[in-house]
């Protein structure tokens, strides 16, 4: 659904407050809302008391959106069950000087269809440093909730802004940047026997698992190259032995032959769904 905001009076000032323009429900069932979070001052007493956001903005030249960047640039990793709280910043300028600005993430085709879905800024978290007359810099947070996520989640999230100036001009742009969301993964190791003669064979191994948004659990990722690594007791690098894919539930098994004491794991690349992860390493003693 589109996102806007009116702006109304409120004690000689414009607050922004949102307004969700009806739209059908997305076949997921979804919905989603965003207060800026900010209020604009009252440039004269003329002007109306009530406008739809952004409407001023695409006759205004001078009110911009410079930069915004979430969570530093970095990709947002989002588990099952905890939310997820990411920092942004965003910097826009005017003539008259910028009064805020927020950041909000979504995907789908437009921000006007019926397929989109995102998280706005929360409100508490926003502030603002005045760079120079025109130029402002606005910090806050987005949270996201794992419990309204879907898998289908996990790719690039546009990155809109809204912005007030000191003038009464309102600004908002749905797509300044954009931030990559993934999946979190956990990875696990074992090497048996042990303790273990030199030179015998011994077994590693593991499961690569990654957040199910769909369930709210975690299931095995499947047919992934995995690096299976060994760290020689005393030294302070891991060197790769083989390379090992997971199978139809994300399990890995592989053996190799003991030749000294020292540490192994496995180690995953990564994919732009899912981050990269390595086991904690099992030590082996080898006798």
């Amino acid at each position: 659904m589109r996102i806007r905001a009116t702006v109304a009076a409120v004690s000689g000032a414009l607050a922004l407050s949102a307004l969700a323009v009806p739209a059908a429900q997305a076949d997921d069932g979804r919905s989603w809302t965003l207060d800026p979070g900010f209020s604009v001052s009252q440039p004269s007493k003329g002007e109306k008391s009530k406008q739809a956001f952004g409407a001023t903005a695409k006759a205004a030249n001078d009110a911009k959106i410079t930069s915004a960047v979430v969570n530093g640039g970095k990709p947002i990793v989002v588990g099952t069950k905890s939310k997820q709280t990411v920092p942004y910043t965003v910097t826009a300028t005017d003539d008259s000087g910028i009064a805020g600005a927020a950041a909000f993430i979504w995907i789908g085709s437009s921000v006007d269809a019926e397929d989109s879905f995102g998280f706005g800024p929360n409100e508490k978290s926003i502030s603002c440093k005045v760079v120079n007359a025109t130029t402002t810099t606005c910090k806050g947070t987005i949270t996201l909730t794992p419990g309204l996520m879907l898998n289908s989640d996990a790719t690039w999230w546009r990155v809109g802004v809204a912005a007030g100036a000191n003038d009464g001009q309102e600004l908002e742009r749905d797509a300044v940047s954009k931030v990559r969301v993934q999946r979190f993964s956990k990875l696990t190791v074992n090497a048996s026997p042990e303790p273990v003669k030199k030179g015998k064979t011994i077994t590693v191994t593991g499961k690569l698992t990654r957040a199910n948004w769909d369930t709210g659990t975690y299931k095995g990722y499947s047919k992934q190259s995995v690096k299976l690594q060994f760290k020689k007791k005393g030294a302070k690098s891991y060197s790769t032995v083989k390379t090992v894919k997971t199978s139809s539930t994300g399990t890995l098994k592989t053996t190799v032959k003991a030749s000294a004491d020292g540490t192994w794991r496995y180690s995953f690349a990564g994919t732009p769904s899912t981050p990269a992860v390595s086991a904690k390493g099992d030590f082996l003693d080898v006798k």
